[in-house]
């Protein structure tokens, strides 16, 4: 039997506390660190979330990229990279706790460079500012949602680095069901409203995800949580 709306969001949350502790501990455990490869950090967080959870599943590919391989969107493969002592660092897991999804990304930078640190310090100011639009207009589309996202984005001198800026979340396997439909995207193309019911009878939860890159510098960040609840 599916769980009613007050579980299902109850869970969501407690898999995203527990995504939090993760990268806490990511961060406690100096896990991104210079002359580490991209590939045995990811390597290294996924043994961390089995051993604090008994996590072994993950709902999308594990992502740890550096310096230019941050410019890239998800869709894409980098070749493995070693984190340089200087770079930019982020990190986007989707583990899975109790059949549940979470979907949660930070960035960490490495170093004293003040434009890479301005990056990371917008990220979560924008993210804030996405949500408030969110939470202002109750018909608010994904297309409209992204429009401003990419307008913050600007107004801070950055751009946006993929497609879209946000997706369905929920219970496992949410990706498999919906992956291929623009309408469980923030995106430019999904003009139906993000406060919906999806497919099998369910109140849309959604993940906001913000990656911002600096073309000319080569680098960007991410940063992405749960939008709802």
């Amino acid at each position: 039997m599916a769980d009613d709306e007050p579980t299902r969001a109850a869970r969501l949350l407690d898999a995203q506390a527990k995504a939090v502790r993760l990268f806490a501990e990511i961060e406690e455990r100096g896990l991104v660190a210079p002359g580490e490869g991209e590939r045995a950090v990811s390597n290294r967080i996924r043994d961390l979330a089995n051993e604090l959870f008994g996590t072994t599943r993950h709902w999308h590919k594990r992502i740890v990229r550096s310096g230019p391989n941050t410019l890239e969107p998800y869709r894409e493969n980098p070749p493995d990279r070693v984190i340089g002592a200087d770079d930019i660092v982020f990190a986007d897991f989707g583990p899975i706790f109790e059949e549940y999804e979470a979907d949660f990304g930070r960035t960490f930078v490495l170093g004293d460079d003040p434009v890479k640190h301005r990056l990371r310090g917008d990220l979560p100011k924008i993210f804030a500012e996405g949500r408030s639009r969110f939470e202002a207009d109750p018909d608010i589309t994904g297309a409209r949602l992204y429009a401003e996202i990419e307008r913050l984005a600007a107004k801070s001198g950055w751009k946006l680095g993929g497609w879209h800026a946000g997706h369905l979340v929920g219970e496992f396997p949410h990706e498999w069901i919906d992956g291929a439909d623009v309408e469980s995207y923030i995106a430019p193309a999904n003009g139906t409203p993000l406060r919906r019911t999806d497919k099998a009878g369910r109140r849309c939860h959604w993940i906001l995800e913000i990656h911002l890159v600096d073309t000319e510098r080569r680098f960007g960040g991410f940063h992405e949580e749960l939008l709802t609840l």
